[in-house]
């Protein structure tokens, strides 16, 4: 009996490799959080039919968990952590893909500790997660914060956060573009300010319009509540991943076609 238990791990752990080479772009996003500190946590499949699946979500969840309450640096030191029945969290992946049939991958983890007064979250269906933390105002501004952030998708809070070399680089399209136009340097240089103001606003937290009323932009929705945003995370499924689109029909008339030779 020994021996056939451990000839089905060998089993398993030899289908898990098998696996490992497939491209995971499904999946969902996990959060644990409290009052003080917020994680998010992205586990990644091959299908959004298994990303749907009741055992690859109490997965993701747990994993959640355990960040929140072990606080890992890295992924390696996350996989040999105990996932809370002895096993450790990497054993307990490679009898996930065994069971559901499909490669799962843990991709990344992030972490958030408040300074604020409210720690809001926000899940976007399981494929996009966002915390964030705010300094006064209440819960419900700080959950409809942490939506607008999943609609709108700015890259930092305010324009003094915005890379200084990204800025240099778009300056350089704009000018670019204007010179293109023939007109006077100084009516260039002024082109060249209203379009990088245009691109701030847009991609800053503080100079977009607020998605629930777009007449007025978050900077002054938080300035109205006396409230103010530290950070926020933002976490969507499969972002930065390059998917395999296969024709489905042209497989099965290729396998079709095999099996006729």
């Amino acid at each position: 009996m020994e021996g056939a238990i451990d000839l089905l791990r060998k089993s398993g752990a030899a289908k898990a490799a098998k696996k490992a080479g497939r491209t995971t772009a499904e999946g969902r996003i996990a959060i644990a959080a409290d009052r003080a500190r917020a994680v998010l946590v992205e586990v990644n499949c091959e299908t959004d039919f298994v990303a749907k699946d009741d055992s690859f979500c109490a997965f993701a969840d747990s994993v959640a968990e355990i960040v929140h309450m072990q606080d890992p640096v890295s992924l390696g030191d996350l996989q040999d952590m105990d996932i809370g029945d002895g096993n450790s969290i990497e054993e307990t992946r490679q009898q996930l893909i065994t069971k559901i049939g499909e490669n799962v991958s843990i991709r990344q983890f992030r972490t958030l500790d408040a300074n604020g007064d409210n720690l809001g979250t926000y899940m976007h269906g399981a494929r996009i997660g966002v915390v964030v933390d705010l300094q006064g105002g209440d819960a419900a501004l700080a959950k409809d914060i942490a939506m607008h952030v999943a609609a709108s998708r700015p890259s930092c809070v305010e324009a003094a956060d915005v890379p200084q070399d990204e800025l240099a680089k778009e300056r350089d399209i704009f000018r670019a573009q204007a010179e293109s136009s023939g007109k006077p340097a100084e009516i260039i240089e002024k082109m060249v300010e209203g379009r990088l103001r245009k691109f701030v606003g847009e991609i800053t937290l503080h100079g977009q319009p607020f998605v629930k009323d777009p007449d007025v932009s978050v900077e002054k929705l938080l300035k109205k509540n006396g409230a103010s945003v530290h950070s926020f995370l933002c976490l969507v499924v499969g972002e930065g991943i390059e998917k395999k689109v296969d024709d489905f029909a042209n497989e099965v008339i290729s396998q079709v076609k095999r099996a006729s030779q």
